[in-house]
């Protein structure tokens, strides 16, 4: 199994559609799980099937890994994957060549950054509570469930749109402990996102619980790093 891709790991075609993804999660998540007390229980391939659907079932990720499986099996593509690395060291040696001084920089950043990377956290982490508060009603329906899975992709959307606003320009350097703690805030939510996806699908409380607490230390980072650029600005 080691050798096998994402696809092969859930048995669905590079042609699946998300519903056909999740329907051999599903299967394969009742058959692997180590709770389920079956004779197919096998901790080890669980992983790699939870791997292979956080993957597969995130469509930029998707996009970004078949990529990846066309590169590795063809040979000749190798040449303009270097060929855009190369572009984008260029890029970015260009940008510091020309970067401006260091409080225009700190004001772009601030400007076009952290207030809508910070804004977007808020839109994810806020209306958790109230989520799961209607949920907590009958998290077995359907209608229920329905809206909290909206609210799940929504936050999956806006965690999109802060990852790229992070990653649009690199961040001043006196602030770097700053921006890494932001950046390490961006990683638990996406965490925890998958997180509270993994328990609409099996129901298990653990992974709730893992999602929300996930989302409570994104929150204490988001803190550290606000205070951390109030301190320097």
């Amino acid at each position: 199994m080691s050798h096998s891709n994402h696809y092969d790991t859930l048995n669905v075609s590079r042609s699946a559609t998300l519903a056909e993804i999740k329907q051999a999660y599903r299967h394969l998540a009742k058959l692997f799980h180590p709770d389920s007390k079956r004779e197919t229980a096998d901790p080890e391939k669980i992983i790699e099937v939870n791997a292979a659907y956080e993957v597969l079932s995130d469509s930029q990720r998707r996009q970004s890994y078949d990529r990846q499986l066309h590169y590795q099996q063809s040979k000749t593509k190798s040449g303009k994957q270097q060929n855009r690395t190369a572009q984008a060291q260029k890029s970015y040696r260009r940008y510091r060549q020309t970067s401006q001084s260091a409080d225009t920089q700190l004001s772009d950043w601030l400007q076009e950054v952290y207030r809508p990377v910070n804004h977007l956290i808020s839109c994810i982490l806020n209306p958790l509570d109230e989520q799961l508060d209607e949920l907590s009603a009958d998290p077995f329906d359907d209608e229920l469930m329905a809206e909290f899975q909206a609210y799940l992709e929504e936050c999956r959307d806006y965690l999109n749109q802060a990852q790229q606003s992070f990653s649009s320009q690199p961040n001043p350097t006196y602030i770097a402990g700053a921006a890494a703690t932001l950046y390490y805030c961006l990683n638990q939510l996406g965490d925890g996102i998958e997180e509270l996806e993994l328990f609409t699908l099996n129901y298990d409380d653990y992974y709730l619980h893992i999602g929300r607490e996930l989302f409570r230390i994104a929150t204490n980072l988001r803190y550290e790093a606000h205070d951390a650029i109030k301190n320097l600005v």
